[in-house]
C-alpha cells in the first residue's frame, strides 16, 4: 500500500514536467514561434502568429536575436488597458529600430486578453517598427486597426504585476528577451 501511495505522489508531481515540451514550454509549443520575455517581475511567454503576421513575427524575432529589446521599459501601461514596450531606441515610445516600418497585417483575431499587438504611429496603419503592447481585457475597438503579433502562453500574471503609468515611473522592463529555439 505505501508502494502504492508512493507511485501515485512520484506519478503527480511528474505530469506537468510530461505536458511540457522542449525548454520548459507548452507541449505543441513552436521553440522558432515563441518569445521568451524575462522581465523585472518574471516571465512571460508569447507565442508568435507568424500564420497572421509573418513579417511582425519576423522582425520580433530579428530584434530579439539582436539584443535590441534588452533592458527596455514598459513605457506606457494603462490598467485595464494593455502594457506598452519595445522601444529599444529611445525607451521612451518615440524610437524605432534601424529596420523599416512594417505594412499591416490585420486579421480577424480578436483583441482579447494575452492577445499581443503591435503599436503604430498615429493613424497610419503601416508604421508599426518595434514596439508591441500586451492586452489584459477585452479590447475589441482595435479589432482590424491594429495587427496581432501573438498571444501570452503563461506569465499573464507577469504581466497584470507590471507598473502603470502614462508615463510610467521607474518602469518595469524586459531584462532579456530571446526566442525560445536559442534559449540556453
Amino acid at each position: 500500500m505505501i508502494r502504492m501511495l508512493a507511485f501515485v505522489a512520484a506519478l503527480s508531481l511528474a505530469t506537468p514536467a510530461l505536458a511540457q515540451g522542449p525548454k520548459g514550454l507548452p507541449a505543441g509549443t513552436d521553440p522558432q514561434n515563441t518569445l521568451l520575455i524575462d522581465t523585472t517581475q518574471g516571465r512571460v511567454v508569447i507565442k508568435l502568429r507568424n500564420d497572421l503576421a509573418p513579417n511582425h513575427a519576423a522582425r520580433l524575432k530579428q530584434l530579439a536575436r539582436d539584443g535590441f529589446y534588452d533592458g527596455v521599459p514598459f513605457h506606457r501601461v494603462i490598467a485595464g488597458f494593455m502594457a506598452q514596450t519595445g522601444d529599444g531606441g529611445r525607451g521612451d515610445g518615440t524610437g524605432n529600430s534601424k529596420y523599416p516600418d512594417l505594412k499591416a497585417e490585420f486579421s480577424s483575431t480578436p483583441f482579447k486578453r494575452g492577445i499581443v499587438g503591435m503599436a503604430r504611429k498615429g493613424n497610419s496603419n503601416d508604421s508599426a517598427n518595434c514596439q508591441f503592447f500586451i492586452v489584459y481585457g477585452d479590447a475589441s475597438f482595435l479589432n482590424n486597426q491594429y495587427t496581432v503579433i501573438g498571444e501570452v502562453l503563461s506569465g499573464m500574471d507577469v504581466v497584470d504585476k507590471i507598473k502603470k503609468g502614462e508615463p510610467v515611473q521607474n518602469s518595469d522592463k524586459m531584462v532579456k528577451v530571446q526566442v525560445a529555439a536559442d534559449a540556453k
